[in-house]
């Protein structure tokens, strides 16, 4: 994905990289928000994957299970999804993928 990729549509998977400082794993909480704009800003997200490392770190990945319209004009008519692990989160094995959402997904991951 580059230059000219039209995020966001229908039938894509869409990956995002970033750098930041080091912060606590498994990631727990996930606030996911749409601002709304253009012509068709209403987006499903299905799920969000974050994997994060860093140096002398093992690898820690959370599957965020959204199942949701991020839109106004969709059920459930909202542009933000906030999934929130985190009473779960200290119970996580080291080193073993974290699931946050959908039940029925969580059981067959």
């Amino acid at each position: 994905m580059g230059q000219g990729y039209d995020y966001l549509e229908r039938g894509n998977l869409d990956a995002f990289t970033g750098r930041g400082p080091c912060i606590d794993t498994p990631v727990c909480r996930l606030n996911l928000t749409s601002d709304g704009s253009g012509s068709h800003h209403g987006w499903y997200c299905d799920y969000v994957e974050v994997t994060t490392t860093g140096p002398h770190k093992s690898c820690s990945q959370t599957f965020f299970y959204v199942d949701q319209w991020l839109a106004d004009d969709v059920s459930p008519y909202n542009l933000t999804a906030v999934l929130d692990g985190c009473h779960r989160a200290q119970y996580a094995r080291r080193g073993s993928r974290f699931s946050v959402g959908n039940n029925a997904k969580l059981s067959s991951a």
